[in-house]
């Protein structure tokens, strides 16, 4: 196989980099539609993969003149739903929806952390994004659910294209707060995420990191928020979306969504319907719905009365950086973000 052939279908698919090697793994709809996740939980048909020397991958891009159609994209800030979405989407068959590509958060991670303004950085972004934008029909839009990293390198994302359409999915600070805390895993994946991002949350802030848990999950909060309104002050296809409205009326999202990403044929009635609305988005077969949720946080907020209580001191003391709303909803009207 030449270079150059593993550019002309998703199917050979671009996992992710190891030192100087790109990996692709063999893909195809079914497996895309199988996969939760396109990082090491990728549900691919075989253990096979093909590492090749990043150097000449590049300059083969290079001179690949295929055009590039338009992507999608959810950003989401984590436990607000968007595996939900990004699943419910998928049902249309008329989408490639691709959750959470590993090369994607490599690249962000290394953004974050001061790499962005590298010519090979951007470079790499530009063949990431070059093959995830690849699809099965001409038709059919492909809409990427990127990871918490990629709120960070928002900016160089959208340079490669304005007007991309995007969902930026959030929750108000005191049900993020419940969210990303409520349980000792949760509270080890805060401590790591924001050491990986330290120096881009560092830089959206204004200061040094706090250093506990609670103050953690706070500061994430409002550096993505500040991030978010950047986006949606810049770009003119991006909507914020709160996650309790898609949580409370599917169909009327779904609907939207399809419009934003300018998928037709669509049954967002149908679909809002379907079984995934009664099951956990990321263990599929476990019953879940609306009502249990709603009970887990209500569970949750008696339970970390004390450590509500703390992040809204820490929010309240920053104030003047708090967005208010998010601007440009995609359904319904903007929702306060420092509630609690």
């Amino acid at each position: 196989m030449r270079i150059e052939d593993l550019f002309a279908t998703p199917d050979h698919y671009l996992w992710g980099f190891e030192g100087d090697l790109a990996r692709f793994v063999p893909m195809n709809r079914a497996a895309f539609r199988r996969s939760l996740f396109l990082d090491q939980r990728i549900a691919a048909p075989t253990a096979q993969e093909l590492r090749v020397p990043i150097d000449p991958l590049l300059a083969a891009f290079r001179q690949w003149q295929a055009p590039r159609p338009r992507t999608g994209y959810i950003f989401h800030i984590a436990h607000c739903g968007s595996t939900l979405l990004s699943r419910a989407l998928d049902l249309s068959e008329h989408v490639l929806g691709l959750r959470e590509p590993w090369a994607l958060r490599q690249l962000a991670v290394a953004g974050a952390q001061g790499a962005a303004e590298d010519a090979g950085w951007r470079e790499g972004l530009d063949l990431v994004t070059g093959l995830l934008a690849r699809r099965y029909r001409p038709d059919e839009p492909v809409i990427v659910k990127a990871n918490v990293p990629v709120n960070f390198v928002l900016p160089q994302l959208f340079a490669q294209d304005a007007d991309a359409p995007a969902i930026l999915l959030h929750l108000p600070a005191e049900a993020y707060v419940l969210a990303v805390l409520r349980t000792e895993e949760h509270r080890a994946w805060v401590r790591f995420v924001t050491d990986e991002l330290r120096p881009a949350m560092e830089a959206a802030l204004g200061e040094a990191l706090p250093a506990g848990d609670v103050q953690r999950a706070a500061a994430l909060w409002l550096a993505q928020m500040i991030g978010f309104a950047d986006a949606l002050g810049r770009f003119s296809s991006a909507r914020s979306l709160d996650a309790a409205r898609f949580y409370t009326a599917p169909a009327e999202t779904l609907s939207a969504a399809f419009t934003l990403f300018g998928v037709s044929g669509a049954d967002a009635e149908a679909i809002g319907r379907a079984p995934l609305f009664h099951e956990h988005a990321k263990n599929a077969g476990r019953r879940f719905s609306e009502a249990e949720r709603q009970a887990r946080q209500e569970e949750t907020r008696a339970a970390l009365a004390n450590d509500l209580n703390a992040a809204r001191d820490w929010l309240e003391a920053r104030a003047e950086r708090v967005p208010s709303a998010l601007a440009r909803p995609l359904v319904g009207d903007p929702v306060p973000l420092l509630a609690f």
